[in-house]
């Protein structure tokens, strides 16, 4: 009787337009909350899988000094937990290219080792780390660096170093002459930020013998203050900074921001519900003949509440459904758009973030969840009219039927 009733207001225009307002409200809002929440899925991975992939999930420095870094880099490597270990040498400086001045920040790397703590290598044309490690003062930019300053392989860049040295004429700058081999493109952030160079010729600029530190990577990195905590343990003279000094504020705005939308789509949703509210108000009015020949052939209250709530499901859960298909049609074709859309106006929409182009991840436990509360929320709006309709008077109902 519930679905004779969810396709038996054809006859009646107006019925038939709040029924198909209910179910297509209740569709976009899913559909709308399917999308979003993709999209932050999106920003979570990238920043998880990509962006941290490729920095470091920890440093490990030393108070006094690495008198071996390689011996160190075998200790480390016995730590419970740690992956990889490589050294590094790092620092900040300007870029000086036709005379315009770029902030950046530098990073010295061994290539024997980094391929053990990032996936750096993943994103330069083969052989180019090797080259870096053979080619005196050579370096690799940032794709967008390089597009930003104007160079491209076999270019020459001069870089600044903020620390200040004093002669016979007075204060000198550190300066040194790079050649461009080649350029990296992560697609996040650093591709505008970071240049490469080989450890020895960073030790150089930085006029020093020692490393700066030995990178860690482990195999999750949200264990990686306990991994720091117990190197420091090991050995106190060594001491640990982990990503989420770095990046660890941006991560968890990521997930406060996915909790409040999530609560301010829901709010979409039962707002949307409103309209199912309005169509089994509507049904009732305009089926009380019917209701009451039930209850004249023995239907008890409760039998006609069973039927209506049912009735306000069958609408909520068509909606959900549609909403559901067009939330991951849309979602699967989401960043395909925003490219097109991207390449014909010429938009610049996603530079202030760390990642240049959309991202998106569909979640079983999110579209599980969509669909709990969604039904939850349904179910909840079908006790009102169901209790109206249980309520009916069917004397009152018949005495103006002919």
């Amino acid at each position: 009787m519930a679905l004779r009733l969810f396709g038996a207001n054809s006859s009646n225009r107006l019925m038939s337009f709040v029924g198909l307002l209910s179910v297509g409200g209740l569709a976009m809002a899913v559909a709308i909350l399917v999308t979003v929440l993709s999209v932050v899925n999106g920003f979570e991975r990238e920043l998880r899988e990509r962006v941290l992939a490729v920095l470091p999930h920890g440093t490990v420095y030393s108070r006094t000094g690495f008198e071996d870094w390689r011996v160190t880099r075998s200790e480390l490597l016995r730590q419970p937990g740690v992956l990889g270990v490589a050294p590094v040498v790092e620092g900040q400086g300007l870029l000086v290219v036709n005379g315009e001045l770029t902030g950046i920040a530098f990073r010295g790397i061994d290539p024997e080792f980094e391929s053990t703590v990032s996936i750096l290598p993943e994103f330069v044309e083969d052989g180019l780390l090797a080259q870096l490690a053979s080619t005196r003062y050579g370096t690799i930019l940032g794709a967008e660096l390089a597009r930003q300053v104007g160079v491209s392989r076999g270019d020459h860049i001069s870089l600044v170093l903020p620390d200040v040295g004093f002669s016979l004429t007075g204060p000198v700058v550190t300066t040194r002459r790079l050649t461009v081999l080649g350029t990296f493109e992560v697609g996040a952030d650093i591709d505008k930020t970071h240049i490469y160079l080989s450890i020895s010729d960073a030790q150089k600029l930085k006029r020093q013998s020692d490393i700066d530190g030995l990178v860690v990577r482990i195999p999750d990195l949200f264990d990686i203050h306990r991994v720091l905590h117990g190197i420091s343990l090991a050995d106190p003279s060594l001491y640990g900074i982990s990503w989420m000094r770095q990046n660890g504020s941006l991560y968890n705005a990521i997930g406060t921001q996915k909790a409040t939308l999530f609560l301010l789509l829901l709010v979409l949703v039962a707002v949307a519900v409103f309209n199912v509210v309005s169509n089994l108000v509507m049904t009732v009015d305009d089926n009380r003949s019917e209701i009451a020949i039930l209850r004249t052939m023995g239907a008890s209250p409760g039998d006609l509440r069973w039927i209506f709530i049912l009735h306000g499901l069958m609408v909520g859960v068509v909606g959900l459904l549609i909403g559901l298909l067009l939330g991951l049609a849309l979602t699967l074709s989401l960043g395909n758009i925003y490219a097109v859309l991207t390449q014909w106006f010429q938009l610049t929409l996603m530079q202030e973030y760390f990642i240049r182009y959309l991202p998106t991840e569909i979640l079983i436990e999110d579209l599980a969840i969509i669909s709990a509360v969604s039904l939850v929320i349904s179910f909840l709006a079908t006790i009102y009219p169901a209790s109206r309709a249980a309520v009916a008077n069917p004397v009152e109902a018949l005495q103006y039927e002919v």
